[in-house]
């Protein structure tokens, strides 16, 4: 029997959360379980990246700690999520002439392309750091492949690839928060990539969703079709957005507001109609963010399988029914799938506000995390291969 344990961070504006797993694998098969998980109170942060690094770690440090009791298991290392507002996209094609002689397709042609596509794309990483690299397309002397095009013949191989990216600047900040307090970050895992894979299901990803995270301060997004991550987006807008909407509406403080929005707060001075009006305006400029988004994607009203929301906004009562009437899409609350949150997890932690520390620990088990970050071209391509397989079309 082996037993593998990681830990995932998600640093977010109000709250830090740790999530430490277990693969155990035997004979039988792999088990995952959730072992510990630590939250914290954030400070320090802004729309995802840090303005304050000492109250920053301080943050980093408690999370640690209740995550560090509770799973009895010494936290050395983490993945690291990543989902500051500075999260961009790129595109670029690679393409390469078959080296081998009897014209069939390897692995030294997919590296190729690979190559290229990173060349054609390098305007695009000023100043920024490429998290991931995503093949979303093959062609094989002009014709679409799905599916591995390794193995095929051909003369021509031309490969579409999304780059996703952070501003160089804001990933040194939050990896230097967690080694800051002896924490290794081993890998860094885009926050809607990483929640996608415990929010969404393998039928919805393959049919056509987006998955809409609403935080305190950003709005992360990422869009799904025949099982391939399209686009992620980040946008700087939030709940907090609500809350300070509240506070004028009602001429109320901060606080109060937060105890209106929650439900906390209730009674003749703030009527049920006002309120829903207030957040109902909110709600509706968040969702046309979204909406442009999804024009420019090509998919507004051509996802089946919806818009899912979490975060903190996205259990906003309304939020659901303003999607259907502004998005066209079906549209649903979600939450970590008992599938991927093991027999052992409790309901509670299945709420999706531990979707994304979740996420990034599973990416950990699941990825390659040997290879050095800044690799050859053949390790970063095998570590893609690894983790994006379910992606390839």
């Amino acid at each position: 029997m082996t037993r593998r344990i990681a830990t995932g961070i998600d640093i977010g504006t109000r709250h830090v959360k740790v999530v430490v797993i277990e693969e155990v694998a035997d004979k039988s098969g792999r088990i995952l379980r959730v072992i510990g998980t630590g939250s914290a109170p954030a400070r320090g942060m802004h729309q995802g990246y840090v303005v304050n690094r000492e109250e920053a770690a301080a943050s980093v440090l408690a999370a640690r700690r209740v995550a560090e009791s509770a799973s009895h298991v010494p936290i050395r290392s983490c993945f690291l999520a990543i989902g500051s507002v500075s999260l961009e996209e790129a595109r670029a094609t690679g393409e390469t002439i078959i080296s081998r002689a009897d014209q069939e397709i390897t692995d030294i042609d997919l590296e190729l392309t690979l190559k290229k596509a990173r060349e054609a794309a390098m305007p695009a990483f000023l100043n920024r750091t490429v998290l991931h690299e995503i093949p979303l397309e093959h062609r094989v002397d002009g014709t679409r492949t799905y599916g591995q095009p390794v193995g095929m013949k051909g003369t021509r191989l031309e490969v579409v690839y999304l780059f996703i990216t952070c501003l160089s600047q804001h990933l040194e900040g939050l990896v230097a928060l967690a080694e800051g307090v002896d924490i290794e970050v081993i890998d860094q895992v885009a926050s809607p990539l990483a929640e996608s894979n415990v929010i969404l299901t393998n039928d919805q990803k393959m049919r056509g969703c987006v998955l809409a995270n609403i935080g305190a301060e950003t709005i992360s997004t990422v869009i799904y079709d025949e099982g391939i991550p399209l686009s992620v987006k980040v946008f700087p807008a939030g709940s907090e957005q609500i809350t300070d909407d509240l506070a004028i509406a009602f001429k109320i403080s901060l606080e109060d507001a937060e105890r209106v929005k929650l439900g906390r707060l209730s009674g003749v001075m703030y009527p049920r109609k006002k309120i829903d009006e207030v957040v109902s305006a909110r709600l509706t400029r968040i969702m046309q963010f979204i909406e442009k988004h999804l024009k420019n994607a090509g998919r507004r009203g051509l996802l089946p399988a919806g818009i899912i929301f979490s975060g903190g906004g996205g259990g906003t009562g309304i939020v659901s029914d303003i999607a259907r009437s502004i998005l066209a899409l079906p549209a649903r609350i979600g939450e970590i799938t008992p599938a991927s949150a093991g027999s052992a997890t409790s309901a509670k932690f299945r709420e999706n506000a531990w979707a994304v520390a979740y996420g990034s620990a599973l990416w950990g088990l699941t990825g390659e995390t040997e290879a050095p970050r800044h690799s050859s071209v053949a390790k970063v391509t095998a570590s893609i291969r690894k983790f994006f397989h379910q992606f390839l079309p």
